[in-house]
């Protein structure tokens, strides 16, 4: 949940005519996740985005459950995920929900010949490796390790890589993704106790307007189908924009931790909300400074949660033979602590240079035959060494 920002040009009324050097009108687009009762945002093209001039039949890319439904601890190792050339085809959901979708992908080429919009869900794509250009309507944002991509349903995107290495970890969410109520004033401004502030938003800049007619294939995911949709104009046509409704970055590296005297519990590390899932992140920080302090977690039931934790880089006290993309699921009904030895091991301890992202859902998970190839069947038995 951004705030005001605005590129461009825009007239002094929405709603108004606002027109072209030659004498020809603008066309006002109003774009919203959530109809006309929250958030939205303003475009102004130099053509009216709804030409529409040739569709053909959808691929379906709705994630396939696997079979395995066994309640039980589960790790994957993230990195098995093979590269393809083809940003689309690369992503592989490994995890979901009716909520959440959960994926991996590591695209070897830029994403820029055609477009992609997914009308389903809002995109969270935290970078884990790879840096390069997001680009949209809105405007341009460039990446690099660390960052969360906030993309609201229903924006068209590309993705330009500067080099083959890239590995992500995404989150499609079928819910708005927003800011935990809890840091927010009435007003929408984030709080003096919240882990980040506005400074560390980072809103879409250079805004290139592209008058162009054509062929211009948009890839539109609706209902876990993707459609391939000609254009007869290029969708950044836009002049410019105003609103609070468009992609942000955000870098896990400025997520201030909230530390304590005792350990503090997983909420302290949400990053971001959305309807029965929060995404969370886990930053290098100091350890809790009691005289008696265990800095390892203590041992919890998930009994309302499936619990997700992607492993990013540093060393991760409380488990054994973490490596890098590895993600663990605890899921809902039985508990889940530290591994053996690792609660002994982590009294003294000063200071964690963990990095990991975690999603934790209210509804129960299911594994895909994708995540199937690539799970680590011995994690189970990790807590009986």
């Amino acid at each position: 949940m951004p705030h005001y920002h605005s590129l461009g040009s825009i007239p002094h009324k929405r709603h108004t005519q606002f027109r072209k050097p030659d004498g020809g009108l603008y066309s006002e687009q109003l774009f919203s996740t959530e109809g006309f009762s929250s958030n939205y945002s303003l475009l102004y093209h130099t053509h009216p985005p709804t030409q529409i001039i040739k569709v053909e039949e959808p691929t379906d890319v709705r994630p396939k459950a696997a079979t395995d439904n066994i309640l039980k601890h589960r790790s994957f190792q993230g990195f098995s995920v093979k590269p393809d050339a083809d940003y689309l085809k690369s992503r592989k959901t490994v995890l979901f929900n009716n909520d959440v979708h959960i994926s991996l992908a590591a695209p070897q080429k830029s994403f820029t010949t055609d477009f992609y919009k997914n009308a389903d869900a809002d995109e969270c794509i935290f970078i884990h490796e790879g840096t390069g250009t997001l680009k949209t309507q809105y405007g341009q944002i460039t990446f690099s390790y660390g960052d969360y991509l906030v993309i609201p349903r229903g924006s068209i995107y590309q993705l330009e890589f500067n080099d083959e290495n890239n590995r992500l970890f995404i989150v499609e969410s079928f819910s708005p993704i927003t800011f935990p109520k809890r840091y927010l004033s009435k007003y929408g401004q984030l709080l003096e106790h919240a882990p980040f502030c506005e400074r560390d938003i980072r809103k879409p800049q250079n805004l290139e307007t592209i008058d162009q007619t054509g062929n211009f294939l948009i890839h539109v995911k609706k209902r876990g189908l993707l459609y391939p949709i000609w254009y007869g104009t290029h969708p950044f046509d836009v002049v410019g924009w105003d609103g609070y409704e468009y992609p942000f970055a955000f870098s896990i590296h400025d997520f201030e931790p909230i530390t304590g005297r005792v350990h503090q519990p997983p909420p302290v590390h949400q990053t971001f909300d959305a309807h029965n899932f929060v995404i969370c992140s886990f930053v290098p920080r100091l350890y809790d400074y009691h005289p008696d302090a265990i800095p390892a977690p203590y041992n919890h039931s998930n009994i309302d949660s499936d619990e997700v934790l992607y492993y990013v880089d540093g060393d991760f006290m409380s488990r054994k033979h973490v490596t890098r993309g590895m993600i663990t699921l605890h899921p809902g009904g039985i508990p889940h602590g530290p591994h053996p030895g690792a609660v002994e091991k982590s009294i003294g301890a000063k200071e964690t240079k963990e990095l990991a992202v975690m999603v934790d859902t209210f509804h129960p998970l299911q594994m895909t035959v994708d995540a199937q190839g690539i799970e680590d069947n011995n994690y189970m038995m990790s807590w009986a060494e």
